[in-house]
């Protein structure tokens, strides 16, 4: 079964927010500084989100792969 792009995106998007309040309050913690924590959480966030987006599309490029091969092989 092909995931759609748009839950792609969505799932993505809750993605992202999840991991930039997770990368802000370890960088809280760690620095007692709100500003320079919101730069971390800023910068590691998007760049794992487009990795996620990238590997979520690989894994349904694969299972749509392995379906079509399923139904060829009937």
């Amino acid at each position: 079964m092909r995931i759609p792009l748009k839950l792609s995106l969505a799932k993505t998007a809750t993605f992202t927010v999840v991991h930039f309040t997770v990368a802000f309050s370890i960088a809280y913690a760690l620095t007692g500084s709100a500003p320079i924590a919101g730069v971390i959480a800023a910068v590691e966030p998007l760049a794992n989100t487009v990795a996620y987006f990238l590997h979520e599309r690989a894994w349904a490029g694969v299972s749509a792969r392995r379906a079509a091969a399923a139904t060829a092989a009937r």
